[in-house]
């Protein structure tokens, strides 16, 4: 590097003496202002040629900042800023790869006015931008302003030497001052651009101050954070100083590593258990990154929970099936009476047990009305087994993480239900009870129902994997059962992978011998009462549940024997009875009025009105329905919140009756000049299903007829245009109902003939059933008494 031997001249010079026209340097990384030295290196050809000349003359070029890069020789007038500022070069040297460094000062700022030249280099026409240094309240407060954060900045920029700071002190002139920090600081050559346009000095100083502001900021969430980490830093060293001390003392004592002795725990628990293959392999390479890890890192209680629960797992544990068939139907019918269908098919399938012991059992699902005992005989089942019990209550789940655990990505994960009921039951043989399936929700987390579609098929559980465990887990030895109030909200696929067992609802008589067998010494036991101090007689039974119950379980029947052992505990506590015997009269005084009386007798004694039969998913009930004709226009009002279907069959049963009309003895005048209403009470409750069309045709026919029905007679059924009736579901439900309320006669469509079979025998005596194909056979009946007598076919005429 070589310097040229021309002397340096004098820094004073003042504006008169910048000449109008300039050579312009571009600039595209670095902005000069007034007064300010800066260092640049020029490389093109035409801004070395520029340098040359200008050292052979007064030394004294323009620098104008460009706003894209310069391009070799070819620098864009439209790319440069229009305000610049002309330079003194106080040195130049040239490198031996045709590199010339430069040293040089600001002196004023200019504005261009016009471009001259633009070969061999730039030039421009240039006017001189003067400056107004007079100070004001207002500028020495913006200049103490800018002072103060800019010592700021010094003391927090390792670049920056301490001296700055005094020498910034030093300025009076605002504008120098503020380009003095503007030169300073770390900002963008187009931002220090902006501070030189700006000409005002007050809002050059309010731009500078913002620049400042920010830098500050900057600076001061850096060394946060450097303090931060150092801080850490230090902890971390000064632990694991700390640690490797403890380990040596510990070394000296003879004493073992807690972490170590923790690891070959689980090396043993793994030894033990006879993992399957793939589980082993997963708990070793586990293993194998705890012993890697530090006991304070979170993973390293991510790491030992999942060894917990593989280890803990019953994967060969199982309890031995008791096969004595004898004695698992004594065991079933202690706990239960009645049930008979379900009771049979768990024999059924003890008996298959007993043949063939790796046979794969069924899927169980137990659907009836609440209060039928469904979860009861699921552990009465694990009883008669000798397995272990385990409830899954399902009512209300909507997370898929329920069922196949969540996945080892944080701390507080967990497998899913499945797999920890089996680490409780300690057996991979459990009854396993998935209460209230009927009731399992999805939403954004996931479907649950479809995550069971693999736990509930036989052919697919003897590999399910939990996304927490992540390894394969046999499921084919578990019993699963499952209970459901209704079985229209199972999925189709669900659904299809379990056996249905129906519990229908308890007659008076099962209710009775339920209520002495069970409830009765149960809610002894549970209000401190032994069987000298309460005796229930026959007739208080049947009043509390006739009077006080009408459900199709026994839930409301031991709640209502629960308040009458209360009231017998307060009088024997109290000394004013030793024992009780409660009787039909003595109900009253504990239970209060009767809640439920027979209606059928008050409500069925006018025209028009008839009892049908509805099925709900608490089990049957009565359905009273009414009919009435006023003044109108062949109108047909329907209320008491019906359905669609329901609304439909009412339509039908009209219009039968309006194309039969002299067939059934009506004015057919008599529709051109009313409105009929029907209505079904209880308007809160909704109500749909065609089953109801047959009692509605009946009360219309009776009301226009003027006949009153029987009041034991209850119907149900469906009807078609063509005059049939067509079968219906719920009949054992339906005739229980009927049963509880004393009808003595139920019409019903011939094709549910087949579905007595499983309504009790004894109600089957106490009532007297019709079974009718005709519509017009089910009016001869409701109104007459009588069924029509069947037509012989007669056989078609020969011609001759």
């Amino acid at each position: 590097m070589t310097d040229q031997p021309d002397q340096k001249p004098t820094l004073d010079i003042n504006s008169e003496k910048i000449p109008e026209l300039l050579p312009i340097l571009p600039l595209f990384d670095a902005a000069l202002f007034p007064k300010m030295v800066l260092p640049l290196v020029v490389m093109q050809g035409e801004s070395v040629r520029l340098i040359d000349e200008a050292m052979a003359q007064n030394r004294i070029i323009g620098l104008v900042v460009s706003k894209k890069p310069i391009e070799e020789n070819k620098p864009d007038r439209s790319d440069l800023a229009s305000i610049g500022t002309s330079a003194l070069i106080l040195k130049m040297a040239k490198t031996q790869d045709n590199r010339t460094q430069l040293l040089v000062q600001g002196l004023h700022r200019f504005k261009i006015k016009s471009w001259e030249s633009s070969r061999p280099y730039l030039r421009a026409r240039i006017q001189v931008l003067e400056e107004d240094e007079t100070k004001g309240k207002e500028t020495e407060a913006l200049m103490s302003n800018l002072m103060g954060q800019f010592n700021r900045i010094v003391e927090l920029s390792p670049g920056l030497p301490p001296e700055i700071g005094q020498m910034a002190k030093s300025i009076p002139e605002p504008g120098t001052l503020a380009d003095m920090v503007a030169s300073t600081i770390n900002a963008t050559p187009l931002e220090k651009q902006k501070v030189l346009e700006t000409q005002n000095v007050k809002e050059r100083l309010k731009e500078v101050t913002r620049l400042v502001n920010h830098q500050l900021s900057v600076l001061e969430l850096g060394n946060k954070i450097q303090s931060q980490v150092k801080g850490d830093m230090d902890k971390s060293q000064k632990e694991y100083y700390l640690r490797q001390q403890l380990k040596a003392i510990k070394e000296e004592l003879g004493e073992q590593d807690e972490t170590q002795v923790e690891i070959e725990e689980y090396r043993a628990k793994i030894g033990e258990k006879n993992l399957p293959p793939e589980a082993h392999k997963e708990a070793e390479r586990e293993l194998d990154r705890l012993a890697r890890m530090h006991p304070s890192s979170a993973e390293y209680t991510v790491a030992s929970t999942y060894l917990d629960w593989i280890t803990a797992l019953p994967w060969h544990d199982s309890t031995s099936d008791n096969v004595d068939i004898k004695k698992a139907q004594k065991i079933l019918d202690e706990d239960h009476y009645g049930l008979e269908k379900p009771k049979k098919r768990i024999i059924e399938y003890l008996a298959v047990r007993k043949l063939k012991p790796e046979s794969k059992g069924p899927i169980l699902c137990f659907a009836g009305p609440p209060g039928t005992g469904k979860t009861s005989l699921g552990q009465s089942i694990a009883r008669a087994l000798g397995r272990k019990f385990h409830r899954i209550s399902l009512g209300g789940v909507r997370d898929e993480a329920e069922i196949r655990g969540h996945r080892r990505t944080y701390v507080g994960a967990l497998p899913g239900r499945i797999i920890q009921g089996l680490r409780r039951a300690e057996s991979n043989n459990p009854v396993f009870m998935l209460d209230e399936i009927d009731k399992v929700g999805s939403d954004f987390r996931g479907d649950p129902s479809s995550a069971l579609l693999e736990v509930l098929d036989p052919e697919q559980n003897f590999s399910f994997s939990d996304h927490y465990l992540d390894v394969p887990f046999d499921l084919s030895k578990v019993m699963f059962i499952t209970t459901a109030n209704i079985l229209d909200t199972i999925p189709p696929a669900l659904r299809d992978r379990m056996e249905v067992l129906m519990l229908h609802g308890y007659t008076l008589d099962e209710k009775l011998k339920i209520a002495k067998r069970y409830l009765i010494p149960r809610q002894r036991d549970e209000h401190g009462l032994n069987a000298k101090q309460i005796k229930f007689s026959q007739g208080a039974l049947k009043q509390i549940i006739s009077g006080y119950t009408r459900e199709a379980g026994l839930r409301n029947l031991e709640r209502e024997i629960a308040n009458v052992c209360r009231g017998v505990a307060s009088k024997i506590a109290t000394g004013k009875a030793k024992t009780v015997t409660i009787n039909l009269d003595d109900i009253h005084g504990y239970l209060g009025p009767i809640r439920f009386t027979s209606e059928t007798k008050s409500r069925v004694s006018t025209p028009g009105v008839v009892t049908g039969l509805a099925w709900t998913p608490t089990g049957g009930e009565l359905l009273f329905i009414e009919a009435t004709a006023m003044k109108g226009k062949k109108g047909l009002t329907l209320t008491g919140q019906l359905g669609d279907v329901m609304k439909e069959s009412a339509t039908a049963a009209l219009s039968f009756i309006r194309s039969n009309a002299k067939s059934l003895d009506i004015d057919e005048d008599f529709f051109d000049t009313h409105d009929l209403h029907i209505h079904v009470p209880a308007g809160a409750i909704p109500k749909d299903g065609p089953s109801a069309g047959v009692t509605m045709l009946t009360a219309l026919t009776s009301l226009l007829t003027g006949k009153t029905i029987n009041k034991d007679l209850a119907m149900t059924g469906e009807i078609t245009l063509r005059g049939q009736v067509l079968p219906i579901g719920g009949i054992k439900e339906k005739v229980l109902a009927a049963h509880r309320a004393g009808i003595k006669e139920i019409i019903l469509p011939e094709w549910n003939q087949k579905d007595l079979e499983d309504v009790p025998a004894k109600v089957k005596k106490e009532i007297r059933f019709h079974f009718v194909d005709k519509m017009k056979d089910v009016l001869e009946l409701a109104l007459n008494g009588r069924k029509r007598p069947a037509r012989k076919r007669r056989s078609p005429k020969r011609k001759r």
